[in-house]
């Protein structure tokens, strides 16, 4: 297979970037779409050309690091899917693919494709945990938990922070992304303790770090890798709306 490729080349965070366009021939229909860029790598470097920095560790479509933005959507054109998990065989012999990263303010680019995605592990500070006394492992039984609530948990918890709802909002709105991490813990026993700091904590660090507003398009539902279900983002205002109503006001 043949392929003409777009790809956004920025040298640095301050650097002025622009595409640049590259030619493949004889790409396998079986390989990956980070196979293709490692090959087209290897000829960028037989040439003696800078190649294309982009960001890869499990390719297991695990760690959701292989955030690009193809043919004008995140993780390219299949769905429930990574970039890793992705195929040649998903596109047109012949055709033309462009590449770029993550759009959005708090995802600056660091170089090339790769964006710094700090923003979501500093949301996940202020309250995406719960705290507990590590001393002896308690047994599994001790505390139940209905059947529902510990799916509804694990559906959350399957979010990989990837950043593609962000980077399909119109807004960059890391709504989907927080919910998921607010209601992994909303659902639970465990989780209940620090609720109302958690999910307060949580959103106010989303605004600081400059994410828009989310305005129910469902377009992060529909670009996310593992399905995360907007119904979270309910939850999630559920328990923010709690907070704010339920929690001390603070004396004048």
């Amino acid at each position: 297979m043949n392929f003409t490729l777009k790809i956004w080349r920025q040298e640095n965070p301050n650097a002025k970037g622009g595409f640049e366009t590259y030619q493949l021939s004889d790409i396998s229909a079986d390989a990956s779409f980070l196979e293709m860029l490692d090959i087209l790598n290897e000829q960028l470097v037989m040439e003696g050309k800078v190649p294309v920095a982009f960001d890869h560790d499990c390719r297991e479509g695990i760690c959701g690091t292989c955030s690009l933005y193809i043919n004008g959507r995140p993780h390219g054109p299949d769905s429930g899917i990574t970039v890793c998990q992705m195929h040649m065989r998903n596109f047109k012999d012949g055709s033309t693919i462009t590449i770029e990263p993550w759009r959005a303010r708090a995802f600056p680019v660091i170089k090339d494709l790769m964006v710094d995605r700090q923003a979501f592990e500093k949301i996940i500070m202020a309250g995406g945990y719960i705290s507990v006394n590590t001393g002896n492992a308690i047994d599994a039984n001790s505390i139940p938990i209905p059947k529902q609530a510990a799916e509804t948990a694990m559906d959350a918890a399957a979010c990989i922070g990837c950043g593609a709802c962000v980077a399909a909002c119109k807004n960059a709105s890391a709504m989907l992304f927080v919910s998921a991490k607010v209601s992994q813990f909303a659902v639970l026993p465990q989780g209940k303790i620090e609720a109302k700091r958690r999910v307060k904590n949580m959103v106010s660090r989303m605004d600081e770090l400059g994410f828009g507003n989310c305005t129910n398009t469902y377009a992060c539902e529909a670009e996310c890798p593992k399905n995360i279900s907007v119904s979270h983002i309910a939850r999630m205002n559920r328990e923010f709306f709690i907070s704010k109503v339920t929690s001390p006001k603070k004396e004048v």
